[in-house]
């Protein structure tokens, strides 16, 4: 099975799909991030749903890129007879998903082969085929597929399949395409046109970032895949594509990540602000506005990407996992848990919206009131913390701290925007939360914050600490929290969560290090002065990526390769992030823009 990092992928801003070295599709949903995968090889076997397209005979990579600033991925192959190269895309969307596969003829002629597998909700179902005029029809309950190609196919063991030879110079189409199968098939699209069209959209999409910096390249590949992770329809962004991809190999820990966290908002904000997206940025913020509305008491750590509460998580048995990690989930059970931290979070994402100027950004004041009003009830309850943790409730000083945040932003909103709240009671609870995270959520004999209260271990997310304001970046307890995670809780430099094995989270075995957490250290690092050490770092974390510019979750340093579901949002708003900062040399409180430059990346 192809190893996590040998995937690229491609996207229409509805859906998206993986796109191995091998030249097969394992993974694709239609017709949203969310829906049942119609190839779900990535979580079980070809049986499960691929579309491969590759050279029929030995072959050897030659390269594999995204044509610069665009999700278009162009794949190479020499064999003995010529070299052939496959170009991948998704259009962006018009009233139907299509899949888009070029195969051009470089020089000398290569014999190729086709094999299409279809399999709806999630490799159960094996669909109807019948020829047309000028493809194929795939039909199973409400899902529909046309295969189009002027490359004759036929049918053998419920799969499509079609071999041909291309020669230098010629350039030869295939398209698939969804639609609900109670409607007649789309009009075919023409595939060069398409191509035309989508490297259009992405090159005037990235002409847009006004950052030019020393690592201007990578923010913006990071900036074109965060874009490919947004819904459009609606501005949600899904935290990653996939599901089930594991935190460790074999284990358990397998989680559906095709929603929109609430904790991503702030970071979301500033890395497209501080690329310039501003639209990007408002969207997501009215997104976030209408996930969140309704009783403040029901306020979810995730939503679906058009603002659903009802995620439940289900097993799907007759798919073995990525390299036999079981189960495969859908849907996650962490939206219904106590997590205090996503209170704090919203209300700094909207004190960072208004901050930033951005238009229409005071009605949802009363949103706000209501939100703080609640959480004033609840702020010293136990929870299950920012990492979904399933073992027994805690006192986690990260939403402890984050309950500090929110109410620190609601005191700005009144004390410098003249905004209508009851500041000096909000004042009060402000600095009741600070004394009650110094006595308990730190341990002065060691001079380090912990991850709970009474309790020893540590937590990634102590770095962010002074990203959000609670204590300056140079406060000595802040400078010993940094000196205790590299010390007890990272792996070759890089950073883990928390330790499986001592923080009883409910779960077995263990995971890889968490790869947005090793770019906070980069961030807590650079306000501590240490300005080399955190851009050696940086520029470790950038080698991790793989070689289309992507990242998972988290990083396995044993087995050195990626882990977890992929491409990971969070891991790439925090490269682009820390990059801004880095470049700027300034750390900057999470409510506060990272100013944009003032040229375009296209100049």
């Amino acid at each position: 099975m192809a190893r996590i990092e040998d995937y690229g992928m491609i996207g229409d801003l509805q859906t998206a799909a993986l796109v191995g070295r091998d030249g097969s599709i394992d993974w694709a949903c239609f017709p949203r991030f969310d829906s049942g995968a119609c190839f779900a090889a990535l979580l079980g076997t070809a049986e499960h749903g691929r579309w491969l397209l590759a050279p029929r005979a030995d072959a050897w990579e030659g390269k594999r890129r995204y044509r610069p600033h665009t999700l278009v991925l162009e794949t190479e192959w020499e064999t003995d007879t010529g070299a052939v190269r496959v170009l991948d895309f998704m259009p962006p969307r018009g009233k139907a998903p299509d899949i888009v596969r070029i195969v051009e003829g470089l020089h000398g002629h290569v014999e190729m082969f086709s094999e299409l597998v279809i399999r709806f909700d999630y490799g159960g179902t094996i669909p109807w085929v019948r020829r047309t005029e000028d493809g194929r029809i795939a039909v199973a309950g409400p899902d529909a597929l046309c295969f189009r190609t002027p490359v004759e196919h036929r049918g053998e063991n419920l799969r499509t399949l079609g071999e041909f030879t291309v020669k230098k110079g010629e350039r030869v189409p295939f398209t698939l395409t969804w639609y609900p199968s109670n409607e007649r098939p789309p009009r075919a699209i023409d595939a060069e046109h398409a191509l035309n069209e989508t490297l259009k959209f992405w090159q005037d999409w990235a002409a847009r970032c006004v950052y030019t910096g020393k690592w201007k390249e990578d923010v913006l590949a990071s900036l074109v895949v965060l874009k490919g992770l947004t819904y459009a329809p609606t501005g949600g962004i899904v935290a990653a594509p996939t599901t089930s991809l594991p935190e460790k190999i074999g284990g358990e820990r397998n989680w559906d990540y095709r929603y929109c966290w609430l904790r991503d908002a702030t970071m979301t904000l500033q890395a497209l602000l501080a690329g310039g997206y501003t639209a990007e940025a408002a969207a997501w913020r009215d997104w976030l506005l209408r996930a969140v509305a309704g009783d403040p008491a029901d306020l979810q750590i995730m939503y679906g990407i058009h603002g659903e509460r009802r995620l439940p998580e289900l097993e799907l048995p007759w798919l073995a996992g990525y390299e036999n990690s079981k189960p495969v989930r859908t849907g996650n059970g962490a939206a219904e848990q106590l997590q205090l931290d996503v209170w704090g979070e919203v209300l700094d994402c909207l004190a960072l919206t208004r901050n930033s100027l951005l238009k229409h950004t005071d009605e949802s004041w009363d949103v706000q009131v209501a939100l703080m009003q609640h959480l004033e009830t609840i702020w010293d309850q136990p929870d299950n913390g920012l990492w979904e943790m399933r073992g027994p409730r805690r006192h986690f000083t990260h939403s402890k701290v984050m309950a500090w945040v929110a109410a620190d932003r609601m005191v700005k909103g009144v004390r410098d925007f003249g905004l209508t709240g009851p500041v000096e009671r909000w004042e009060t609870l402000r600095d009741t939360i600070h004394r009650d995270v110094m006595a308990n959520g730190f341990d002065p004999a060691r001079n380090t914050f912990v991850q709970s209260y009474g309790r020893p271990e540590l937590d990634a997310s102590l770095l962010l600490i002074p990203r959000v304001g609670f204590l300056p970046p140079d406060d000595p307890r802040v400078l010993g929290t940094i000196d205790a995670i590299q010390r007890e809780l990272t792996e070759d430099g890089f950073v883990r969560r928390y330790r499986p094995a001592d923080s009883d989270d409910g779960l077995p075995g263990g995971e890889g290090v968490f790869l947005a957490c090793s770019f906070w250290l980069v961030e807590a690092l650079l306000g501590a002065g240490r300005t080399q050490e955190s851009t050696e770092l940086f520029e470790r974390l950038l080698e991790l990526r793989n070689d289309v510019g992507l990242l998972s979750e988290e990083w396995g340093v044993r087995a050195g390769r990626q882990l977890g579901n992929t491409p990971q949002a969070f891991s790439h708003f925090a490269l682009v992030t820390s990059a801004l900062e880095l470049h700027q040399d300034m750390v900057r409180r999470s409510d506060t823009p990272i100013p944009p430059e003032t040229e375009r990346v296209g100049q």
